[in-house]
């Protein structure tokens, strides 16, 4: 085994890879083709919703959609030469529609058609399948070029032989076909906080796909931190591992590139198994991984893991022979964390027993629900469904985004970067105040929704497209909550009420819609009021004022009659005279009883006092009498 060529060892491992893998789909795993829809317009025969696969490159507009025109090239039609080669330009000319490309599959790589669309102007890519057969994932192979990987922006979808045929034919008969790429409900969104996992591997020895990774947890970190530290997100990273197959458990692939007896293995990251460093080494640094975030998110720091992982790959690269376990403990160190805890959960590499961490990861691979095995590195699972496409800072935050309860998405969401506010034209086509600049369009990730606003406390209730007042207390405070008003010769008068929750009624006074307008009442003209014998009525805004004949009458509104002046007075002088004296021989009856009273009470106490010291002649008499019985007894 030791003098076994470089490419002996990548045939081992290949072997290896394709024992695992068929042991691992014994286990009735599962993979799950990741789709969006697809919506033609027109022509009216092809009208309707087909379904496309995403392709596991470019940028999938998760959450949005990408209105375009379909053309299928007279030349070049599997898209594997530059278009340019041939002088063929897709790019749309001012005010026309995006061009999407499609092409047929076959002679080369599913990236390659991408790339040679955007390069030509496309903005997306149509590969229509050459086989009568389920929709399938179009991959990015390793050998497929970093160019092609990295620089892939565009979106990507295969659509099925039958539907590739039947563009095809509406094409060549000369109609235009129009289409909608709907990535709308591609991700699940229930809630208001996103659950997403990032299956990937510590090996920075895989090419052009390790290059990306690192460049993506580089520009990522930050982004993915705050989202965690801020409650919306909840984040977990995993890793995939295989398992040797028993009867190779004792082989060299098996014994260089596995842990705790052929548990769990990883690929030799040189694909030699003579040189550099084996498979079983990132199984450890992996399991490394695992550890360290378990222990950060029990001590409810869960975003150091990527603070771990951005500079682990810095400072213990695989290139400088510094990817090992002393160099990740210095790490480990430097963040503060718990390496006792760590090493705990590490556990023991050469033990012939279960990692249970392992064990949970092998277990986690395997698709649950409308989740698929994750066979595909690296890549997200949003909401338990599997992300396709690029590995870039600004895509996966689209599907994260992509994830939320409209209206419960985080700022950074709708960024302009982003999405697009379609708020800012038309408003929306939602309700808007004009005048106070009030409106119903909200701008979400998925586009907007027209929903009557909340204005310093106070709620707005309609349907928001065309109709939203004020409602509850305050209201009032706010456009004088829709309802009329005016001011006259410094008197302000509303048909808004805070003791209503809402609507619009004149006051009294006033008579109207209550919104638009409230007229005076002419109370003199229509003989409500000042009715009495010599009443004199005029009218003013709002209200009325009723006089009587003479500088002598006095009107009484309450009574509507007219009453004598000097009479009120001279009556109302007697009765305060009246009420006067009455007060004053009541006081002086009440001292005459009291003076009674108090003397009584003085003659009765002094004569009980005087009793004690001189008795009276009645009481000698019986106290004499007393004793001469005791002195005949």
């Amino acid at each position: 085994m030791g003098g076994r060529s470089p490419a002996a060892g990548w045939r081992c491992a290949l072997l290896l890879l394709l024992l695992t893998t068929m042991a691992i789909t014994a286990a009735e795993g599962r993979f799950v083709v990741e789709k969006n829809s697809l919506r033609v317009t027109s022509p009216a025969a092809l009208r309707g919703v087909y379904e496309c696969a995403i392709g596991n490159f470019g940028m999938p507009q998760y959450g949005g959609t990408m209105h375009g025109v379909v053309v299928y090239p007279k030349a070049n039609r599997k898209g594997c030469m530059d278009f340019g080669d041939s002088g063929l330009s897709f790019k749309p000319k001012a005010g026309g529609l995006p061009v999407f490309l499609l092409v047929d599959r076959g002679d080369c790589y599913f990236t390659t058609k991408g790339w040679n669309a955007q390069t030509a102007g496309a903005a997306a890519v149509l590969v229509a399948d050459d086989r009568a057969e389920p929709l399938i994932t179009m991959d990015t192979p390793e050998s497929a070029g970093k160019e092609h990987l990295e620089n892939i922006t565009v979106p990507s979808a295969l659509v099925s032989k039958r539907f590739g045929d039947d563009l095809k034919t509406a094409l060549e008969n000369g109609d235009m076909v129009n289409v909608l790429l709907d990535w709308r409900e591609s991700l699940p969104h229930p809630d208001e906080r996103v659950e997403y996992e990032f299956w990937t591997n510590s090996n920075d020895e895989c090419g052009a796909k390790c290059d990306m990774q690192m460049n993506f947890v580089r520009n990522f970190r930050g982004v993915a931190q705050v989202l965690e530290q801020r409650g919306y997100t909840q984040f977990a990273p995993h890793y995939i591992t295989w398992y040797c197959p028993e009867a190779f458990i004792l082989s060299k692939q098996c014994t260089s590139q596995c842990i705790n007896h052929g548990r769990y293995c990883a690929p030799d990251p040189e694909q030699d198994f003579t040189t550099g460093y084996d498979g079983k080494d990132v199984v450890v640094q992996n399991l490394i991984q695992i550890c360290l975030f378990k222990v950060a998110n029990e001590s409810r720091k869960p975003w150091l893991w990527w603070d771990y992982v951005h500079d682990f790959a810095i400072r213990c690269p695989m290139k400088e022979k510094k990817y090992t376990r002393d160099c990740a403990n210095g790490v480990i160190k430097s963040l503060g964390m718990d390496i006792d805890k760590i090493n705990t959960c590490v556990g023991d590499p050469d033990a012939d027993e279960d990692n249970p961490v392992l064990k949970a990861e092998q277990d986690a691979q395997i698709g649950h629900g409308s989740r698929g095995d994750v066979t595909i590195l690296p890549t997200f699972v949003v909401n338990n469904r599997q992300y396709r496409g690029k590995l870039d800072k600004r895509a996966v935050l689209r599907a994260i985004c992509s994830g939320f309860e409209e209206t419960t998405e985080p700022d950074i969401c709708l960024t302009q970067d982003i999405q697009t506010n379609q708020c800012l034209e038309n408003n929306g086509g939602c309700w808007l105040d004009n005048r106070n600049n009030f409106t119903a369009c909200k701008d979400t990730f998925r586009g907007r929704v027209c929903e009557c606003p909340i204005v310093n406390g106070v709620q707005f209730v309609g349907d928001g497209y065309t109709h939203c007042e004020a409602s509850g207390v305050g209201r009032c405070q706010i456009n004088n909550g829709g309802c009329w008003k005016e001011t006259r010769n410094g008197k302000a008068v509303s048909a808004c009420s805070n003791e209503e929750s809402k609507g619009c009624k004149c006051p009294p006074g006033f008579k109207g819609d209550g919104i638009h307008s409230c007229d005076d009442i002419d109370e003199c003209k229509e003989k409500l009021y000042c009715q009495c014998n010599g009443c004199s009525c005029e009218n003013t805004w709002g209200s009325y004022e009723c006089g009587c004949g003479g500088s002598s009458m006095l009107y009484i509104r309450e009574h509507d009659t007219c009453v004598s002046k000097v009479a009120n007075a001279s009556v109302g002088w007697g009765f305060l005279w009246v009420i006067f004296f009455g007060l004053g021989f009541a006081g002086v009856g009440a001292y005459a009883v009291y003076k009674y009273r108090l003397r009584s009470y003085m003659d009765s106490e002094i004569r009980a006092i005087m009793a004690q010291y001189m008795p009276l002649e009645n009481q000698d008499t019986s106290s004499h009498q007393r004793t001469v019985e005791r002195a005949d007894i």
